[in-house]
């Protein structure tokens, strides 16, 4: 038997906001009776994907809804967008639509085009609104007072006066800094890395900017962030170079104060490599990071993500050849309390991959075990023993070597221009995969015995000889699929 249903919204908790109990009264006082109740706190009308909005769709799509009573429209959807698929689900269910306040019901024809004229000028407001507020941001970051929203790990919001007597926000360092400090020196030492570094603050119970333990994705944004530096002349060529537009004169870079970065960045664009939508000024704050050590870190950032996952995890002996078959990111390690999962990374650290992977990584570890147990047993018995082939290896060192001594450089001498840094990295990187694709040849007929027994096998073993064997595995839902180097 079909039912009548009221639907309430609250975004945020204000003075001028009716309550949900009080959109509901409204509803069931307009309705004569009491009704079937959906609800959700704090979801904005944007926002689709709300626990009970989707409920109430369920039921809709199941035709046990006769009529749907909402305070506002724009209580239930404040696009006009999104509204249209909405409101072609309720017609195809042959629901009625009623909003109390608007006084008006879809049952006529009038109705239902004052529903339509509403929802235009509901959107209208929303995107006005938007407009104003995002103008009033960028305005504020081009005169250098900090814009709005949370401040950056290492810095609270205080207030400085300006120079015609007004107090605007401005950025200070808390005693966070010092950890700020911290990461960028000991990532600027030889042989760090992003994971180890990671490891290492939360081994030593250091606070992060969210929670208790840290990641490569926290640590890469506040190492990118130029908030922290104390901006020059070098720092500006080089946001220039990465194709930013720079709002402040040249002057103004003058090695005490920090850098202010705006824009929005697609998900299909590379992080933080093209920054041409993006603008960039000198703030009202005091930097603290030294613009060569600022320098150095980018220089290296840039190098380590062309050159990739270097497959050094330690949580599991597939490390490096795990990737999401949807969007080609790498695969992590997360844990609960009993397994290790795997997450893509592309959707767990950077939330743009929809890929939902559900598999622990002792049940992959074992279905791969088994199958390169197999083909250990299908090797020719001439096959000569485990081995790397140095000669690889000691190609690899020596670019690694070059694209080192190359960094140094530029960090030490300001004469070396970044366009010629990055070019040079770039060739380095090529002449890197090429010695790699020679290895991958080599390896698709895997040097190995047929006495190993694999299971016995320590970790870097097991290590060594799936990368021999394996090129990659793509992993999706709850399955996986080997990409064999054979």
């Amino acid at each position: 038997m079909k039912f009548d249903a009221a639907y309430a919204r609250q975004s945020l908790l204000k003075k001028d906001s009716l309550s949900i109990s009080g959109q509901l009264d409204l509803c069931r006082k307009t309705a004569g009776g009491d009704l079937t109740v959906y609800k959700d706190a704090g979801y904005s009308g944007k926002n689709t994907r709300r626990p009970d909005f989707e409920r109430l769709l369920r039921d809709i799509k199941a035709d046990k809804v006769k009529k749907l009573y909402v305070y506002r429209l724009d209580r239930f959807s404040r696009s006009v967008a999104d509204f249209g698929r909405l409101w072609e689900i309720l017609q195809e269910h042959n629901v009625e639509f009623v909003s109390v306040s608007e006084n008006f019901d879809t049952s006529s024809p009038m109705g239902r085009a004052m529903l339509h004229i509403i929802m235009i000028f509901a959107q209208l407001e929303r995107e006005t609104t938007a407009e104003r507020v995002r103008d009033n941001y960028y305005r504020r970051a081009s005169l250098g007072s900090w814009p709005g929203g949370p401040a950056p790990y290492g810095f609270d919001i205080g207030r400085i006066h300006s120079a015609d007597g007004r107090t605007i926000p401005s950025l200070t360092a808390n005693e966070s800094a010092e950890t700020v400090r911290r990461i960028y020196e000991e990532y600027a030492a030889e042989g760090m890395s992003l994971g180890l570094l990671a490891r290492q603050l939360t081994g030593q119970s250091i606070h992060g900017p969210k929670r208790d333990t840290w990641d490569n994705v926290t640590l890469s944004r506040i190492l990118h962030n130029p908030a922290y530096v104390m901006a020059d002349e070098q720092v500006r060529l080089y946001l220039m170079g990465r194709g930013a537009h720079i709002t402040s004169p040249p002057e103004q870079f003058d090695g005490v104060h920090s850098v202010l970065l705006v824009g929005k960045r697609k998900a299909s664009d590379r992080k933080y490599a093209d920054l041409k939508d993006h603008t960039a000024s000198v703030m009202n704050s005091l930097g603290f990071i030294p613009a060569s050590l600022w320098l150095r870190c980018q220089a290296k950032l840039d190098h380590n993500r062309q050159v990739g996952n270097s497959g050094k995890g330690t949580y599991t002996w597939l490390s490096g050849l795990l990737k999401c078959a949807k969007c080609g990111y790498s695969l992590k390690v997360v844990a609960d309390k009993a397994h290790r999962w795997l997450a893509c990374s592309g959707r767990y650290n950077l939330s743009h991959c929809d890929a939902s992977i559900h598999v622990k990584v002792s049940e992959l570890e074992g279905a791969v075990s088994a199958e390169i147990i197999r083909m250990l047993a299908e090797c020719p018995e001439e096959a000569p023993e485990l081995r790397e082939n140095d000669s690889f290896a000691r190609q690899l060192e020596e670019i690694d070597r070059k694209a080192d001594r190359l960094i140094d450089a530029f960090s030490e001498s300001f004469d070396l221009p970044p366009a010629y840094l990055q070019r040079s990295l770039a060739r380095l990187e090529q002449e890197r995969q090429t010695v790699l694709e020679a290895q991958r040849r080599e390896h698709r007929r895997p040097a190995l015995p047929t006495a190993i027994d694999f299971p016995t096998l320590d970790f870097e073993e097991k290590k060594t000889v799936a990368a021999q064997f394996i090129r990659r595995i793509e992993v999706v839902e709850d399955s996986a699929e080997i990409i064999w180097n054979i």
